[in-house]
């Protein structure tokens, strides 16, 4: 069996209250073209989910209106026609919005005479393939949908989330949920949709040492249900002071820290599933569960790992707390601490939220030769022989300053633009 979800952006999610929200109280109706990322295996259900984000909103036009009221809507079919077109073109999915505005919080039988005659539409025009998502606003904000296949099979979305500067879940028996009861403080102090909301999400963390293992040790106690878990490195002697769950057993068998980790978060007793994943996160065994995942912490230390959360977030609108820890100790004799400073940075496709290129957060440079250290090492050790490589050796200009090959010149320049495979676009806000 198939799942299937939707993400909004949300400002597309604001421009669709505009839309279809008027102070008339008659149903209006517009179009989302969205992309799709393609989950082979939810590493939690094991199904293949599709996961559509919202591209570009297209308002119907009033003029194509053939008449609507509190109850329906009717339009013609030419710019139906022409969203397909647009669709097509650019390899998305169309997705249907329409409001009811007396707040019917299912599909009306009006909706299920007509979608199959759109779907066939739809299929005769751009091919037996092709797959339209139908949404419905109620003047509440919620949030229902399903995916037609053909006119004979139909899907209900089982989650709609708007991203932005909130996160906000739809998904049928919302607010029903009851907390178990190690979360019943937390219900009292913040409802029980909060918690059932923590329960839905699909959490990952990148890094599972002093700072993963600690956000990792913290999820399940707040109602996190769903964790996956990302780290290539064995637990050795030195993080035995630092990562939650490790002890002496696990540095002498070199245990991965995943593994080490996972076992910590289901002893805990709370009902917790986790996955975990003992590879660098651009690794192919790590790409569908990192789409399956509703947010992600970012803990790694290196800078390869952050360019690729960094674009990550952008291309397929989902939320990243990227974290660091930086401590200057003194040169002296007796070393000394000078400062700690920590750094949360929210990744998110929302206005104001800043890559972290732009932030200069992560030196392309040094992502570049971390990469070429994992993919190419024996290029790797001729670079860092003749200096080219950032922090081995140290290449002087004329003037004693430090320099850097040509070729590594040129990617010093920020370019945030994220033009996304698959239809989702979005670029980082301060990027002109």
């Amino acid at each position: 069996m198939n799942t299937v979800s939707l993400t909004l952006q949300e400002q597309h999610s604001n421009y669709l209250h505009e839309l279809l929200l008027t102070i008339d109280g008659k149903e209006r109706a517009a179009y989302v073209l969205c992309g799709q990322a393609v989950i082979n295996a939810d590493p939690w259900d094991g199904q293949l989910h599709q996961k559509f984000i919202s591209y570009e909103v297209i308002p119907v036009p009033e003029d194509e209106i053939v008449s609507f009221s509190a109850k329906h809507i009717t339009w013609k079919t030419d710019s139906f026609v022409r969203a397909l077109q647009a669709a097509q073109a650019k390899n998305l999915t169309l997705a249907i919005f329409h409001s009811h505005q007396e707040g019917l919080g299912k599909f009306s039988i009006q909706d299920d005479t007509n979608e199959p005659d759109l779907i066939q539409l739809a299929q005769n025009r751009n091919g037996s393939d092709t797959q339209i998502l139908s949404v419905i606003l109620m003047p509440d904000g919620n949030l229902i949908g399903r995916l037609w296949v053909s006119s004979q099979e139909v899907i209900s979305l089982r989650m709609i989330r708007v991203i932005g500067q909130k996160m906000r879940l739809h998904y049928p028996n919302w607010g029903l949920g009851i907390s178990p009861p190690a979360f019943q403080r937390q219900a009292l102090a913040f409802g029980e949709a909060l918690n059932q909301d923590l329960s839905m999400l699909r959490v990952g963390v990148i890094g599972c040492g002093g700072t993963g293992s600690a956000i990792a040790m913290l999820l399940p106690k707040m109602g996190i249900r769903n964790i996956a878990l990302f780290d290539k490195d064995i637990v050795e002697d030195t993080n035995l002071n630092r990562l939650h769950g490790a002890r002496q057993p696990d540095a002498d068998a070199m245990s991965p820290k995943v593994e080490v980790v996972a076992k910590s978060l289901v002893e805990l007793g709370l009902g917790v599933q986790v996955r975990t994943y003992q590879a660098w996160i651009g690794e192919a065994d790590c790409c569908d569960p990192l789409k399956a995942c509703d947010v992600i912490f970012c803990c790694t230390d290196d800078h390869t790992g952050r360019l690729m959360l960094n674009r990550f977030a952008y291309y397929y609108a989902t939320p990243v707390f990227d974290m660091g820890l930086a401590i200057e100790v003194s040169l002296g004799e007796t070393p000394n601490f000078q400062a700690l400073d920590g750094r949360v940075t929210v990744l998110a496709p929302a206005p104001g939220h800043t890559c972290l290129l732009c932030r200069e957060v992560i030196n392309p440079v040094i992502a570049r030769d971390e990469a070429l250290k994992r993919s190419n090492p024996d290029e790797y050790e001729r670079r860092k022989a003749e200096a080219y490589v950032i922090g081995e050796g140290n290449p002087i200009d004329s003037l004693g300053r430090p320099t850097l090959h040509p070729s590594v010149r040129q990617l010093n320049e920020c370019h945030c633009h994220f033009w996304v495979r698959q239809g989702v676009v979005e670029w980082c806000a301060d990027s002109g």
